[in-house]
């Protein structure tokens, strides 16, 4: 099993960079998990870590997971694969088969792509874990968006890089923003926070996908498995902040605003962000402080990737023109 350097070590700390005053009268700053040094960055990056550490200690020889064509998980993971030099088989629904970059850069590293109907997902992971093993194989099955405790301590991990940034700036961060998809990024940072007895600082999920029911769900629960024992005594539900109002009709969907949002802050900036998942978010993040009526306040948002989607939305004009 080769290795792969840069997560051979800890992870260096990612910048915390300001923003330009174009967002009104709050102080808005990015904490850019985008440029992490592995396949485009993001937080599937920063979650591959400890995947990859784990794979290390075991006798894998063939890494399995789920996602769906704009997926950055699979990305990053049938990169991570191909380092490793072990096969890597990803499950993918077989409904919207647009091919996208990050579909393309999946094919480039070699991964078997096994699409199914979605109501069949966990039935093919299932069928498909049985015969490599009947073949004498040894997968490793990560869940889609990197979920499980591994992802949720990649973001334990970044709550305190925050929290450091903070320390040698004399700086407090009011809010943290994020867009929350499988769950994993909120519950580390929720959990980072209720570790740390931070109990004045709001979390704000700002789902790309999920209903707020079944997304507090399935947070709360990821909360719950890493903190383990400690959950009763150090959870309060009232740090668990996920709203679905800026879903665009759910996953893969968007505005004509989310849009011009993008190619805003490109040109602003010189940031690229997504329609799926960060631009999304970005633009659900300046919806939601205009409607609470947040002011004056210090704000972090923290940019989880993509950047093979930015090259999408560019090549259809949707930043330029918006759709």
């Amino acid at each position: 099993m080769k290795e792969i350097p840069v997560f051979e070590k800890d992870l260096e700390r990612t910048c915390i960079q300001e923003l330009s005053d174009s967002y009104g009268t709050n102080r808005i700053f990015m904490k850019r998990d985008d440029v992490i040094p592995f396949s485009f960055g993001g937080n599937k990056a920063r979650k591959a870590a400890g995947f990859y550490r784990d794979i290390k200690r075991t006798d894998t020889d063939v890494i399995m997971t789920y996602g769906s064509n704009s997926s950055n998980h699979c990305r990053i993971i049938a990169n991570m694969a191909a380092g490793m030099g072990l096969s890597c088989h990803i499950i993918s629904p077989e409904e919207n088969r647009e091919l996208l970059n990050n579909t393309k850069l999946v094919q480039t590293f070699g991964a078997v792509i096994e699409t199914c109907p979605v109501t069949k997902v966990a039935e093919t992971i299932e069928n498909r874990k049985a015969a490599y093993r009947e073949a004498g194989k040894h997968p490793y099955f990560i869940q889609g968006g990197g979920h499980g405790n591994h992802g949720t301590e990649a973001y334990v991990r970044a709550y305190r890089e925050i929290e450091e940034f903070e320390k040698e700036n004399d700086f407090y961060f009011d809010y943290i923003f994020h867009a929350s998809g499988t769950g994993t990024t909120q519950a580390g940072l929720v959990c980072g926070s209720l570790l740390s007895g931070d109990v004045r600082r709001k979390i704000v999920g700002i789902s790309i996908a999920r209903e707020a029911g079944r997304g507090r769900d399935v947070v709360r629960e990821s909360i719950r498995e890493y903190l383990g024992g400690r959950f009763d005594t150090l959870y309060r539900e009232e740090s668990l902040i996920f709203t679905d109002a800026y879903r665009c009709g759910g996953y893969g969907h968007y505005t004509k605003e989310v849009a011009e949002t993008i190619g805003a802050v490109m040109k602003r900036e010189g940031i690229a962000m997504d329609t799926t998942y960060v631009g999304k978010a970005f633009h659900g993040m300046l919806t939601y402080l205009n409607e609470e009526k947040i002011r004056d306040k210090k704000i972090l948002f923290v940019h989880t990737g993509g950047g093979p989607l930015f090259f999408d939305g560019l090549a259809a004009g949707v930043f330029s023109a918006g759709r």
